[in-house]
């Protein structure tokens, strides 16, 4: 259908998206003859009566021009009109015959006069029963000018709404026109002159202004459209209003899933599954045996030409969003390749899989969407978690991170959006510490959203209402937590990314009963302890003089001050001497017990008491006051550590005594999100700092000195972390299984590493350092008691060490050979 184009009805035709060029039309000067005798006066229709006429002549024009269900006064084939005659009277107004038109029988014997012409007009339309408008404007103006010029429009003292008004071809009609035979026709007449005289007056006044001469042809203008349409589109778009949203059903599935093994796969049903597909790797023995024979390329390669296949085109893409989806599409067809890739080349592909490109692909995960990745669990179907969780394909997984959405990274609440963290934390797992790749379940909890952005989206995946209240949260949680336990009994399942309240409180509730951890308050907290603990020892500042400021008091920020602590105690400080070394600042400045807002619980434990009522609103205030060795940044903020700040950091290192170097840590994901750049770092402390970020920046070279930037990524350490309670079997994650993983991380790096003054391995060492960290691990379970690996097996590692529990950890890891 082209533009202007509608159904033949006089009612569409002046409701379509013409009617502003008709109006335009309607409002030019009109030629009245009911004015007194011997005058003639030429005026323009004022806004309110152009409208106020215009839903009156559609509403004659649509009770007048009515389908016949005979075919009395049809159109011949040739086009040429029938005679104007009334028709026999209609049954419905539904079921038109485009073709067949007739006036309304003689009960309509009130109806303007000029109908017979405005009908006649209507006849000669051409067939079929769409036209283009554009040509018939002035003939139908022309036509419909007279009902108009005598129309009254005191008997409109309310104006019809378009929306609702319901018009049909009943006879009762109360509408009173010039013409009608109605009793007050005489008085509606003078009525008519009388309001159109001072009508038309008014009129003139305005058609001075060119503002007002377009708002008379377009009485729309004042309306806010874009508004309208905005509530229309968010109308719509809710289809769980008026729902209740209380009770929730079952899901009963009749018949379990039949999966084919490995072994009995032939063809497509090896090519179509990507944990068993090796592409172009396959031998011919393999190829005969698997009726693979023409469905490949007949050419065999190893895995160094398909990675170099693989890289040859993620470095032609443009974006990292679109590398991103490369990888991804690789991981759908060839999961052997894609984890190949990931391993061999991890310092430039672990940025595409996680931080910082994720951020990104969590923001747009709607609208990328392809294929499902994850178990996706809404509060809908809360009933069925157990039939979700055994719908997944592949069987008795052994590491599960599952998040809500409500805090992924430093963006908020982003609802389903957030699955994209499972997804791409469970790649490190595998790529780091080797957890076989169908032995990984994301999963993300739909408990709704608090973003707008994602509610009025039309793309978006997720449930689409508001997040459902903290204590049905909780309840949500318990129920999965239960389910989840009752399903995979030895999986162990990691919280990722839940807003700073839920992320405590989840860890505090459950850490006991199942085998859980949360990587943001306690992979955090480690990663940063091991590359703090390698900062105390290149800083030359004493750990009796060490001071720390926090910028961001949220779960992170917390849960790394208290791994810290732990750190200082282990030193042989008390609790209460290691915990007056921290001083933690959020949005209203230094959190003290006295400030005079509501702290929330996770605060409490650091709030200081010792501000003797000052309140410190600023970082640099705090600087000042406190003169610290160490500034940690988790704000999810760019940006806050300005030049004043760090230099003021420097300058209360260099008071103590010189060679001291200051400790700077922006740990904020995305690289957006970052307090501070590697190079701000550099050059606002002439390249003494000790700088450690969250996200990976390059090195940077001045004075003819190269600064290779240190990065703590918690992967580090929560692959290792996960790998040592899976392979000890533990019944649960103790805080001394946690604080040996920093440890361990802080052992971890080699002599080229210690020479070039770095804090953190290699990204390209990490597996090296994660089989580390899981050794580690393994002991701590072992010596908590939580280890339930039979006893005869730690006799023999206690006999052999170290040598025979690393040859354990790498035969049970994970390692693709295409």
């Amino acid at each position: 259908m082209g533009k202007n184009r509608l159904p033949v009805s006089p009612w569409a035709v002046l409701m379509s998206g013409a009617t502003a060029r008709l109006q335009k039309v309607l409002s030019r000067p009109v030629l009245s003859s009911k004015l007194d005798a011997g005058r003639t006066s030429s005026h323009h229709l004022s806004s309110s009566a152009l409208t106020k006429s215009l839903l009156l002549a559609s509403r004659f024009a649509a009770s007048t021009l009515v389908p016949s269900t005979s075919s009395v006064g049809a159109s011949t084939s040739t086009g040429t009109p029938s005679s104007p005659d009334p028709g026999p009277t209609i049954k419905s107004q539904t079921n038109r015959n485009p073709s067949t038109y007739t006036s309304p029988p003689n009960s309509f014997s009130r109806t303007f006069s000029g109908s017979s012409n405005l009908l006649f007009w209507y006849r000669t339309l051409p067939s079929p029963s769409y036209f283009n408008l554009s040509g018939h404007l002035d003939d139908l103006s022309s036509l419909i000018r007279p009902f108009l010029a005598f129309l009254d429009p005191s008997s409109l003292s309310s104006p019809y709404s378009m929306a609702s008004y319901a018009f049909s071809t009943s006879s009762g009609s109360d509408l009173s026109t010039p013409r009608s035979s109605s009793p007050h026709s005489s008085a509606s007449v003078a009525s008519a002159r009388s309001s159109h005289s001072s009508t038309f007056s008014a009129a003139k006044r305005m058609s001075v202004s060119s503002v007002r001469r377009t708002s008379a042809s377009n009485p729309m203008s004042s309306v806010d459209l874009s508004t309208i349409a905005e509530s229309l589109k968010m109308a719509n778009l809710d289809t769980l209003k008026g729902y209740c949203q209380t009770t929730y059903g079952e899901v009963h599935q009749e018949t379990t899933t039949g999966y084919i093994s490995q072994e009995e796969a032939r063809g497509y049903q090896v090519l179509n599954e990507p944990h068993w597909n090796k592409g172009t790797s396959f031998t011919p023995q393999e190829r005969v045996a698997k009726n693979l024979t023409g469905l490949i390329p007949h050419v065999m390669e190893d895995s160094e030409k398909q990675v170099e296949r693989a890289l040859k085109m993620i470095r032609t893409r443009q974006t990292d969003i679109d590398r991103y989806l490369y990888l991804s599409t690789i991981k759908s067809q060839n999961v052997d390749l894609f984890y190949r890739l990931l391993m061999d080349h991890a310092k430039e592909m672990m940025p595409l899989v996680y931080t910082p490109t994720i951020g990104d692909v969590c923001l747009q995960y709607s609208t990328l969407y392809t294929r499902p990745e994850a178990l996706y669990i809404s509060i809908k179907q809360r009933k069925s978690m157990r039939t979700i969780l055994r719908n997944w394909p592949y069987p008795q997984p052994e590491i599960c991170v599952v998040t809500d959405g409500s805090r992924i990274l430093g963006l908020g609440d982003l609802g389903v959006n957030g699955v994209g963290i499972p997804i791409g934390k469970l790649a490190l797992y595998t790529a780091a510490a080797g957890i076989h790749p169908d032995k990984t379940l994301p999963i993300v909890l739909d408990c709704g959203t608090a973003n707008e952005t994602n509610l009025k989206d039309p793309l978006y995946l997720g449930l689409r209402q508001k997040r459902i209240s903290v204590a049905e949260q909780q309840e949500f949680m318990d129920e999965f937590m239960e389910a989840a336990a009752e399903v995979f009994p030895e999986m162990v399942v990691q919280f990722e990314d839940f807003e700073s309240e839920k992320a405590f409180n989840y860890l505090d509730r459950y850490r006991n009963q199942y085998k859980c951890f949360n990587d943001d308050i306690q992979g955090t907290g480690a990663v940063v302890l091991g590359g703090y603990i390698g900062a105390v020892n290149l800083s030359n500042v004493p750990i009796e003089e060490q001071r720390l400021v926090f910028m961001g008091a949220g779960s992170a920020g917390v849960g790394v001050a208290k791994q810290l602590v732990e750190y200082y105690t282990k030193r042989g400080l008390s609790e209460q001497q290691a915990k007056e070394k921290f001083w933690l600042v959020d949005t209203k400045g230094l959190v003290t017990k006295d400030r005079g807002d509501k702290l929330a619980e996770h605060k409490k434990y650091f709030a200081r008491t010792d501000n003797n009522g000052h309140q410190f609103r600023t970082l640099e205030e705090v600087i000042e006051y406190v003169k610290p060795s160490a500034l940690v940044g988790l704000t999810a903020t760019h940006g806050v550590f300005t030049e004043s700040v760090v230099r003021a950091l420097k300058a209360s290192v260099d008071a103590g005594g010189l060679g001291r170097r200051p400790i700077l840590f922006p740990l904020s994901n995305p690289l957006t999100k970052a307090e501070c750049t590697f190079k701000e770092a550099i050059d606002w402390t002439e390249g003494t700092v000790l700088f450690a970020s969250g996200s990976p920046f390059s090195s940077y070279t001045t004075n003819g000195v190269t600064y290779h930037p240190n990065q703590g990524n918690n992967v580090y350490v929560f692959p290792g972390i996960g790998l040592g309670a899976i392979l000890a079997k533990a019944s649960r994650v103790t805080d001394d299984m946690i604080y040996t993983s920093a440890a361990a991380l802080a052992n971890s790096l080699n002599a080229d590493e210690v020479k070039q003054g770095l804090i953190y391995p290699r990204i390209d060492r990490v597996r090296e350092a994660s089989v580390i960290v899981a050794r580690e691990v393994m002991k701590s379970a072992r010596r908590e008691g939580v280890s339930t690996l039979p006893e005869e097996q730690w006799l023999e590692w206690e006999e052999w060490g170290d040598v025979a529990l690393d040859r354990y950890i790498k035969q049970h890891i994970y390692d693709p050979m295409l």
